[in-house]
């Protein structure tokens, strides 16, 4: 009897043992099974952003490959037409409202998106123009900064453009009566300078500037120079004379375009000096 009781307690506890370790194996499943969980949601979320992305570079070499797009970037034709686009939405911009009593209410989400075109249209120049720039072209080698630029260049002035457009014509509306006064004439004027030489720069001066870009790398690595940092060294095709020709138009065109964005930055300080006159909730 005595001995029955004994092994039915014993039967018990292994019994019990038994669950306390499956319900330690258990949490300790849980817990790697989660881990893994979070893993695989981190680890699938970014295959599909890469599939996405890739999806879209192929449609877009896809394009590339097609007849529209060497109209549209080996003729001036689009750019031209882009240009009077641009023009003519400045100019019904100006026009003034058929109410000049009426008092225009700006919208809260008209405000969002104008404020945000501008600090964005500003950070961006600033981030090209004294820390992108300088810190690649003295860190890296020459020819891979270019390598760089040549990608940067053509979006940095696009989304400026952009942005310049939609900070014209949000301010131009919500001042559409006060367009006589010579503070708001003097924004306005400012902001159009702005979007037009960004959108000059994009169309008429960006494309030369990168196919000179091209030959004169293609000079450099035939020479072998061109991995210097920080410095330009022709080395032996400072003698080329058609070297130093097409390297000649390159600087004469990036000096333009420098120029140009210095225009657009003073227009920026500008516009932003006026509102921060306007500011009376600091």
């Amino acid at each position: 009897m005595c001995v029955g009781n004994a092994i039915l307690v014993s039967e018990i506890a292994v019994n019990k043992l038994k669950k306390l370790t499956c319900k330690d194996c258990n949490e300790k499943r849980n817990r790697k099974d989660e881990g893994v969980i979070q893993e695989d949601t981190l680890a699938v979320f970014t295959y599909y952003t890469k599939v996405v992305l890739f999806s879209c570079g192929s449609i877009f070499k896809n394009f590339e490959e097609s007849k529209w797009y060497k109209i549209l970037t080996k003729t001036t034709q689009p750019a031209h037409l882009v240009t009077l686009l641009a023009i003519s939405i400045v100019g019904c911009l100006m026009f003034p409202n058929a109410n000049e009593n009426q008092q225009n209410k700006s919208s809260p989400l008209l405000n969002l998106l104008y404020l945000g075109s501008v600090s964005a249209h500003f950070g961006a120049q600033l981030w090209m123009s004294f820390v992108s720039g300088l810190s690649l072209y003295f860190c890296l080698p020459r020819h891979t900064f270019g390598k760089v630029q040549r990608i940067l260049f053509p979006k940095y002035f696009l989304i400026n453009a952009v942005l310049s457009l939609i900070s014209l014509s949000v301010f131009v509306n919500n001042n559409n009566t006060k367009l006589g006064l010579p503070q708001v004439s003097m924004q306005i004027g400012a902001l159009t300078v702005c979007f037009l030489i960004e959108l000059i720069v994009r169309l008429y001066l960006t494309p030369p500037l990168l196919n000179l870009m091209d030959k004169t790398r293609a000079f450099e690595e035939a020479a072998g120079v061109g991995m210097e940092i920080g410095k330009h060294n022709a080395g032996s095709l400072s003698n080329n004379e058609q070297y130093l020709k097409v390297y000649k138009s390159f600087r004469k065109v990036h000096m333009t375009i420098a120029i140009g964005n210095v225009i657009t930055m003073v227009c920026s300080v500008l516009h932003l000096h006026y509102l921060s006159n306007k500011l009376h909730l600091l």
